[in-house]
């Protein structure tokens, strides 16, 4: 009988020594965001003690688990550099290899994010056999969806080789590659974190869309596809609040087909940015891509909305940026394949933007306001040194009255401003450029790139 009791007591006290256990994203290879306090977290038992131990500095953090099982601090990274190790001990010892130290950027949307060389890109093949960067390192988290916020996700840490770079975003490696060029190949992480044909409101949380009519109103629209979830947080709850504390230096976004038809995207991706912001506690910059022009019908404006409340959002929250990719995309392609421009112009954003090491013109001509002479009426632009048409003879410049029947334009360009008028407008008050779901911008400044359509209403 007392040998029953000691195997039992003994049988206990082993269980109760749960090993350290991590998320998926805290594993060999990943990259760690440059000179910041990065917070590491995990599980064990209640009260175990877990200790840190970094390869590039001779400190040890020490935590206890709380009575959740839960722990988590903050360790100071240097520098760019590596490969580093990071021990994690508790009752079991963890081992972290191949760590690099640099930047981190989560990049997340829908298919057009999603895209891999394996889809098809333009010169795909050339880039994937040069695909060879061991500092650039890829993170895809498997699509999941869930009612509630979830604690981890599925996903690894991969080594940028021709057969990784093949499957991964095509948008994404881009950016990274641009980045090294001017950050002198600093280590990339790219977390991606996207799903193919999927609305704005899955990757929001529920709280953000239940304290919001217009959200909850949105949200009441979406229709149950057969490729993806359409119901609210339910891409947020398990591909983006296990990431939330994983330090990043900020996020691209690619996304907004799935959302042609609804009247408020520009407050449900205002909505987006804050809510990550908020979630992370860190007003990191945000730059995201202008939908490309495609023949969603001709009965609607549902395309050229979308891309509009785009441009408005640029006003409406700070620290983010926007690429218009017209030039570079075919209407008749809701996939363009030409992803190099794409990432390029982003990746510029943040390099002028974010790391202050560009210095040239990385915004397309922007609507600014118009002034009113008579019949005539003068558009201004932001960014707009250098204005030109690539087209003169064919205007996307349209003017309307008091009544909003739009007329197209007469167009004179001069000193970066633009004349407009109509015979049929004698009192003008409305202005709209590239206004239709497969119109491609024929305006371009001195950067050769494209003004993003645009209407006064």
């Amino acid at each position: 009988m007392l040998k029953k009791i000691t195997y039992l007591l003994f049988f206990l006290v082993n269980v109760s020594f749960a090993n350290v256990t991590l998320p998926a994203f805290f594993s060999d290879h990943m990259v760690l965001q440059q000179n910041d306090d990065v917070k590491f977290w995990g599980w064990a038992s209640p009260n175990e003690e877990v200790v840190i131990k970094p390869s590039w500095s001779e400190t040890v953090y020490k935590i206890k688990a709380n009575n959740q099982a839960y722990w988590g601090l903050k360790v100071k990274t240097p520098n760019a550099g590596g490969p580093y190790i990071v021990k994690i001990n508790g009752y079991n010892e963890i081992i972290l290899k191949d760590v690099l130290i640099g930047e981190v950027w989560l990049c997340s949307g829908q298919s057009n994010m999603e895209m891999s060389a394996a889809w098809g890109i333009k010169n795909g093949e050339k880039e994937v056999k040069n695909a060879n960067n061991p500092t650039i390192r890829f993170f895809t988290i498997a699509k999941t969806s869930a009612t509630s916020p979830q604690n981890d996700l599925h996903g690894d840490w991969e080594v940028c080789t021709p057969e990784t770079m093949k499957k991964s975003s095509a948008v994404a490696y881009y950016f990274a590659q641009r980045l090294q060029e001017d950050l002198k190949d600093v280590p990339i992480g790219l977390i991606v974190s996207s799903w193919g044909g999927t609305p704005t409101e899955i990757w929001i949380p529920k709280e953000v869309i239940e304290g919001d009519e217009i959200l909850i109103e949105g949200a009441n629209k979406l229709q149950p596809v057969e490729w993806g979830p359409t119901e609210p947080a339910s891409a947020y709850n398990s591909m983006i609040h296990p990431l939330i504390g994983y330090c990043i230096a900020g996020a691209l976004w690619y996304q907004g087909e799935a959302n042609v038809g609804a009247s408020h995207y520009d407050k449900t991706l205002e909505a987006l940015i804050k809510s990550w912001r908020t979630k992370w506690e860190k007003d990191f910059p945000f730059y995201y891509v202008q939908i490309a022009p495609y023949n969603y019908g001709k009965d609607h404006f549902g395309g050229v909305e979308i891309r509009d409340a785009q441009r408005k959002v640029l006003d409406k929250v700070s620290n983010t940026g926007m690429v218009v990719i017209s030039d570079v995309s075919p209407t008749d392609d809701i996939h363009p394949k030409d992803k190099k421009p794409v990432g390029l112009r982003l990746a510029n954003l943040a390099l002028a933007n974010y790391y202050k090491t560009y210095f040239k013109e990385v915004n397309s001509p922007l609507y600014k306001g118009i002034s009113i002479k008579k019949e005539n009426v003068i558009v201004h632009f932001y960014n707009a040194e250098g204005l030109y048409f690539t087209n003169k003879n064919s205007s996307l410049f349209e003017v309307a009255d008091e009544d909003k029947i739009f007329y197209i334009a007469k167009v004179k360009l001069k000193n970066n401003e633009i004349t407009i008028s109509s015979k049929e407008v004698k009192s003008p008050k409305y202005v709209r450029f590239a206004w239709g779901n497969t119109s491609i911008s024929n305006l371009f400044n001195k950067v050769n790139l494209p003004a993003s359509s645009f209407t006064s209403e």
